[in-house]
């Protein structure tokens, strides 16, 4: 039976059973060296929204991400069914941006639709720990699969992953040595060859769908999110490597759920 829950935050969030394959990236955002991850430094999370003016949606946004998604605050919506993707390998490059380790597609790499508007997988990247919490909790890690029309409206997927002693994460385990390549480089493309996005694809039947935003600068709003309730594994080694590459102040890129939250908390209508 498919299942499906609209969230009670600003625009609404669904969780939803069906079976889907799903990727996520970030169009352009700021460089690795304009923001960082640190708590409270100048240009840190709590601050993004003041540090540079065309920053301001971070703190001033109604529908920012990342967010706690809670199964007490969804709304079963059948109609939304299953996603409908249609992924393919396609040429693909790796880059190490500083706070992140992101994969470009520079083919067709197949698409998503949602509510009939098709949107083109165009990068993936990972957050640890995860960005998004389910009920509270947080995850070991997150890969974001962003999707960007012609017109530049953003669909991204989130997938969770768990530290598993004994299984790691075989879309990440392929591209190993790329990461390990990348690790002494920043803001450099090295060609990887084709990469099937399929293989970051959610094995669960259920999803939470919102409005929210990029979770770094500019934190653009109107990204449509569906983030994956099943969790995959992934093991510690994978994790350490991805941290291992980035700048030492990244090493946990995950933006804060709690100040994202919070906004939109203060924005929530009283509860009865």
């Amino acid at each position: 039976m498919d299942l499906a829950r609209h969230l009670r935050h600003a625009v609404g969030a669904v969780l939803l059973a069906e079976a889907l394959l799903l990727s996520a990236a970030v169009p352009p955002c700021a460089g690795a060296t304009e923001f960082t991850y640190v708590p409270n430094a100048p240009n840190g999370p709590e601050n993004w929204g003041t540090f540079k003016p065309e920053w301001a949606e971070c703190s001033a946004g109604q529908m920012q991400s990342p967010i706690d998604l809670s199964d007490d605050n969804a709304t079963l919506v059948r109609s939304l069914g299953y996603l409908d993707y249609s992924y393919r390998p396609a040429l693909a490059t790796i880059i190490n941006t500083g706070h992140d380790i992101k994969v470009i597609f520079k083919g067709d790499a197949g698409s998503l639709r949602i509510n009939g508007t098709v949107y083109p997988l165009k990068q993936l990247h990972w957050h640890t720990p995860s960005e998004h919490t389910i009920d509270g909790r947080r995850y070991d890690m997150e890969v974001h699969l962003v999707h960007i029309t012609p017109e530049n409206k953003i669909a991204v997927v989130g997938v969770l992953y768990k530290v598993n002693l004994i299984f790691p994460d075989l879309f990440l385990k392929k591209l190993e040595p790329f990461i390990v390549a990348v690790a002494a480089t920043r803001d450099q493309e090295l060609p990887i060859g084709l990469v099937d996005p399929n293989d970051a694809a959610c094995t669960g039947c259920v999803y939470y769908r919102y409005m929210g935003s990029l979770t770094t600068p500019p934190c653009t709003e109107g990204v449509i999110w569906t983030v994956c309730k099943k969790v995959r594994p992934v093991q510690k080694s994978q994790i350490d490597l991805l941290q291992g590459a980035v700048d030492p102040d990244n090493k946990m890129n995950a933006r804060p759920a709690s100040a994202a939250e919070q906004q939109r908390r203060q924005r929530l209508p009283p509860s009865p």
